[in-house]
């Protein structure tokens, strides 16, 4: 791939399911990393991306859905690079853009931020703080209803113990919990500092009070939580889910709370919000029935993929961004890459430090 230099004219910048938050924070930092940034409100996909024509780089989400057919077009339009203002990668098809587009991320805007959401959906959710605002707001101050349970001496459980699933299980353990971790590539030295037991999933599962996701979605733990999973759980077990919406079973999922095998659930994504999620659907009827199901649940928590929105995480969203693109157009720098090989663990990245 062969770049442009920020001496020479800015780079040309498409960014997409642009939000005014978005567009705030971006343009406070544009000028200084070079690049011109025209903002579309629509979603990338096989249907708009043809508005990246005569564009360096394309800037996406969560949301955006970056398939073979886009990445064919997106290719034939030359844009050299797709830049990801997440961390999270699921939406983009990487065999097909391997070795046409390069692809760079922002692995870690602020884990603090989700880690916190996540123990804030917890709490929410087992001292029924939401109804209580609810009821004082009218004037009802009586407490039949809330009762939650003690954090401290319950177990939590962690799956995935990268730096989000790391700060969380640190902060469980202030609570005084005994906090239980699963991971492909368990960090022990960290385990052992923090007083964290690896154990396998299954015993996590039948161990745990509290289970909260932190991995990747990935072929492997798309329906982590499912009919299996949930049947070998506590009966008052709460699981909390930050990462993706696709790592639980959406179905089993109500089947369990509806036969009341589950103390209940905290969503901060559901597996279809591409729909729904970021936009406001207050005036609407909500045509997802699985999502219309879960809102009727007493003890079902949703928030709209919020747990990375602090302003500190859109600070870092926009300037790590900014400097990946920066960076590859400048003089190919490609620290933040993602690539179909080495997902696949068969990158020569160690010996060329390109994936191509």
């Amino acid at each position: 791939m062969k770049g442009i230099k920020t001496e020479e004219r800015k780079i040309r910048l498409a960014f997409f399911d642009t939000k005014p938050y978005d567009q705030e924070n971006f343009d406070r930092y544009k000028d200084d990393y070079g690049v011109d940034i025209k903002y579309f409100p629509v979603k990338l996909s096989s249907d708009t991306a043809r508005l990246a024509s005569g564009y360096d780089a394309v800037c996406a989400f969560v949301n955006d859905e970056i398939d073979a057919a886009a990445a064919d077009i997106l290719y034939r339009e030359r844009v050299e690079l797709i830049a990801l203002r997440c961390a999270g990668y699921n939406n983009v098809d990487l065999q097909a853009v391997w070795g046409r587009i390069h692809v760079v991320r922002v692995p870690a805007y602020s884990p603090h931020a989700v880690a916190e959401h996540a123990v804030a959906l917890l709490l929410t959710l087992n001292r029924k703080i939401h109804k209580a605002y609810i009821r004082t707001r009218e004037g009802n101050f009586a407490l039949s209803g809330l009762a939650g349970f003690d954090l401290y001496g319950k177990t939590a459980g962690i799956i995935g113990t990268g730096q989000i699933g790391r700060i969380a299980a640190e902060i469980f353990r202030g609570f005084g919990m005994h906090v239980l971790a699963s991971d492909p590539y368990p960090n022990e030295v960290w385990a052992t500092e923090k007083g964290i037991l690896y154990v396998p999933l299954d015993e996590l599962f039948r161990k745990s009070d509290v289970i909260s996701l932190h991995c990747p979605l990935t072929p492997e733990t798309r329906y982590l939580v499912n009919e299996r999973t949930l049947s070998i759980m506590k009966k008052d077990a709460m699981i909390i889910n930050t990462g993706r919406g696709a790592l639980i079973d959406t179905k089993a999922l109500i089947h369990a709370l509806k036969t009341n095998s589950l103390g209940g659930a905290a969503l901060d994504v559901y597996e279809e919000e591409d729909k729904y999620f970021f936009e406001d659907h207050s005036s609407m009827v909500i045509k997802d029935d699985v999502l219309a199901r879960l809102l009727t649940f007493p003890n079902v928590l949703i928030t709209g993929h919020q747990a990375f929105f602090t302003q500190e995480a859109l600070t870092a969203i926009a300037t790590t961004t900014l400097e990946n693109i920066r960076a590859f157009f400048l003089d190919g720098t490609l620290t933040n890459e993602i690539c179909y090989r080495c997902t696949q663990k068969t990158c020569a990245r160690k010996e060329t430090g390109r994936c191509f």
